[in-house]
């Protein structure tokens, strides 16, 4: 090991403060678009073509329209926040109370669990510190989901901007403002929790079994904002989407994002609280939990008996690392290499997932030799200890890294049109809406097998070098591009705002058509952050139950006790409860929204013929109150459910419950995630895109969307049969 304390000091912050100062400075060259200049006209529905570059009348509606969607994000935003506040508030104290009450809630010092001889924090200490890193994770993951919301508000007019300049300029300003949420996100998170780390240790001093489980709060604080972030900004995006399209494009036959659509407004508010803010806060969860259980295994091996702080900063170190790894790959994408063409973006951003990997492999495999004792131990409980050379290290962390790599890929493949799986569910629709579910349900769960193969080798290789020391890193390795993943991700929610920005300001065909490509590819690269997502939670979560096994002092799991079967066939149960609950949610505000929509075209008089403006507010306020009210419940299934088993039937029961929720999460996550994406990611949106074509090639043809019970499309072409070709030919294009 060549590495010294000193280093870790240094080198930790630095590239926690390089990553923020790069953040600003991409925030500053987006900055540079001015939006909000000139007048807005009477009715706000104009048409612009190509020449009108400098037009203030399109800057001013744009900066109206932006106005309106940074406004219902962060009122959604800042009451989710307050209920938050309150959540967490009482949480805090339920930590606080349990953790005290195993030592009696005593004031005094304590015989340490590893060495008797040596004395530790008292109950109440520990405790204490335990709920103010869970307060410090829940803050920084607000702080980072609200960062990642300002920015894509700021950034989604100013792209709509660009895109009258050209792709190339509409991609970089969408990609920069993806990398500022992608840059704060990860700098900040690694930046928090090194500082904490060190205060806490002027109190724990070499009590560092102690120290990494107090830290562990922080993980817990971030994943549980995360939670009732993704389940919130889910609810209030979905109930947007399914009333702006099926009541706008379907029933009204009117394109996507049209000013006159009363839920459009909504809809883009969704993506940023949903797809920004949700996202940011997620992968921000899996950071931290993968980060503070390779912690706590550490301090449980040769690591906290050698007092060794560099090879126990081994996770921030990697951390650290990816964050100049990213930096670099990112101006791959800006500066080096930048998009000149329609055709130009996707291998763009595919190529963002390949150079950051390469790099990264180098840096852990420098990090591994340099930062890590040559030999190790790696305590296992019910077992001898692990014996672990650093090299191993290298190929655990290394085979998260290029499973994460792989789980992306093949989410790019079953998701986007240009391979054989969407096409396959896109001709199934001449058959009708049956062929059209059973092909798309049939691929979603197809989609599963290369991913959890990928997962389960990474998981193998890691646990046979390093036990579960080697899961945790393998986790952190799979996230150690963070920064370049949440940017990829960020980018489509942008550039779809930015499309519905240059809809409802009335700007020319052309430029809708740049906007949508960037959104096409945004719509594959966000299902690439849903896999990412995926993957790195199933890796955090087997740490995590590694760490809860350790702790607890389970040697093995047995299914064959009835305790533990028990436990694992509930488990297995509660993903199925919990997405049963919130798509009943999302199915009850859906509702009240397409009932609104359809009662707003209905009685304003003027609305269909763009005369007078609908109540934009009135669907903001629907999917924003019925979001909130119907998070809570989801949440508290998760969050209470493992106390409340643990608390009544021990902690086997409880680590049966775990494992059961693991395999069973992990399968219908993958499997949902893919017919999400195969279904409303593409088919939902071919009615406006293929009546767009019909009306550009000039064709009498009339298209019919077919609305199954379940609310997927398939399509009627009242044509000749040589025609029926050419339209599909020209759907499958758009």
């Amino acid at each position: 090991m060549v590495l010294g304390t000193t280093f870790v000091l240094v080198f930790v912050p630095a590239s926690a403060v390089v990553g923020i100062l790069f953040a600003l400075t991409q925030w500053f060259i987006v900055s540079k678009i001015q939006v909000g200049a000139g007048r807005v006209s009477n009715n706000g529905y104009m048409h612009v073509d190509e020449d009108g570059v400098d037009d203030s009348e399109v800057n001013a509606k744009c900066a109206e329209i932006q106005a309106a969607i940074s406004e219902g994000s962060e009122a959604f935003l800042t009451t989710m926040y307050t209920y938050l506040a309150i959540f967490m508030g009482l949480f805090s104290v339920i930590i606080f109370v349990f953790l005290a009450s195993v030592g009696g809630f005593s004031f005094d010092r304590q015989p340490c669990d590893y060495d008797q001889t040596k004395s530790c924090p008292s109950s109440i200490a520990s405790a204490f510190f335990s709920t103010v890193a869970f307060i410090l994770g829940a803050l920084t993951s607000t702080l980072s989901g609200y960062l990642g919301m300002k920015i894509a508000t700021y950034a989604n007019a100013r792209t709509t901007l660009e895109a009258r300049k050209g792709v190339g300029k509409a991609f970089a300003i969408a990609f920069r403002s993806g990398a500022v949420m992608g840059f704060l996100l990860a700098a900040n998170g690694l930046l928090v929790l090194f500082l904490t780390i060190l205060v806490f240790k002027l109190y724990f001093g070499d009590d560092w079994v102690g120290l990494y489980e107090a830290i562990t709060g922080y993980g817990l604080g971030g994943s549980s904002v995360a939670l009732f972030g993704r389940v919130g900004g889910g609810i209030y995006t979905k109930a947007a989407d399914v009333g702006a399209d099926l009541v706008g494009k379907v029933e009204q036959n009117i394109p996507e994002d049209d000013p006159r659509n009363p839920a459009v407004i909504a809809d883009n508010v969704g993506d940023n609280v949903g797809d920004i803010a949700g996202m940011g806060a997620d992968l921000f969860g899996s950071f931290a939990e993968s980060t503070c259980a390779a912690l706590v295994v550490s301090s449980i091996s040769s690591f906290g008996n050698d007092k060794n702080f560099v090879a126990m900063c081994f996770p921030l170190l990697i951390s650290s690392a990816g964050i100049l790894v990213c930096l670099l790959t990112t101006l791959v994408a800006t500066d080096i290499m930048s998009v000149k063409g329609v055709k130009e973006i996707e291998p763009t951003l595919k190529r963002q997932l390949v150079i950051s990997t390469v790099l990264m492999t180098v840096a852990i495999f420098l990090i591994s030799w340099f930062g890590l004792p040559e030999t190790f131990t790696i305590n296992v409980v019910g077992h001898e200890a692990k014996v672990v050379k650093n090299w191993h290290i290298f190929f655990c962390v290394g085979s998260g890294l290029w499973a994460g790599l792989i789980i992306g890929f093949v989410t790019e493949y079953f998701t986007s049109n240009a391979y054989t799986p969407v096409q396959d569910v896109a001709d199934s629709c001449r058959t009708g809406a049956a062929t059209n579910i059973i092909f798309g349900l049939a691929l979603g769960y197809k989609s599963v097998i290369v991913p959890v193969f990928a997962i389960a080798v990474a998981i193998y290789l890691s646990f046979s070098l390093a036990a579960m020391y080697g899961i945790a890193v393998a986790a952190l390795g799979m996230l150690s591009t963070l920064a370049t993943g949440l940017a990829i991700d960020a980018y489509g929610p942008i550039s779809d705002n930015a499309g519905g920005i240059a809809e409802m300001a009335g700007m020319s065909h052309e430029v809708r058509e740049r906007t949508d490509a960037l959104d096409a590819a945004g719509n594959t690269t966000a299902a690439i952050g849903k896999g990412f997502a995926i993957g790195s939670a199933a890796l955090v979560s087997l740490a995590l139950f590694g760490a809860y096994v350790s702790r607890a002092g389970i040697a093995s799991v047995d299914v064959i006790q009835p305790k533990e079967f028990v436990g694992l066939i509930v488990g297995a149960m509660l993903p199925y409860w919990f997405s049963a609950m919130t798509m009943k949610s999302v199915g009850k505000a859906a509702l009240a929204m397409v009932e609104e929509v359809r009662r707003q075209f209905r009685t304003i008089p003027g609305l269909m013929e763009g005369t007078t403006k609908p109540d934009y507010k009135r669907c903001v306020k629907i999917s924003t109150d019925a979001s909130l009210k119907e998070m809570i419940p989801p949440g508290a299934l998760v969050m209470l459910t493992p106390l409340i088993v643990g608390t009544l039937f021990g902690v086997e029961t409880l680590a049966g419950l775990l494992a059961g929720a693991l395999v069973s999460g992990v399968q219908i996550a993958i499997s949902i995630s893919e017919n999400c994406d195969l279904f409303s990611g593409y088919l939902i949106n071919r009615i406006a895109r293929l009546q767009t074509a019909l009306r550009i090639l000039d064709l009498d043809v009339g298209v019919t969307g077919n609305l199954s019970m379940v609310g997927f499309v398939s399509f009627t072409y009242e044509m000749p049969g040589p025609v029926t070709y050419l339209c599909i030919a020209v759907e499958g294009y758009y």
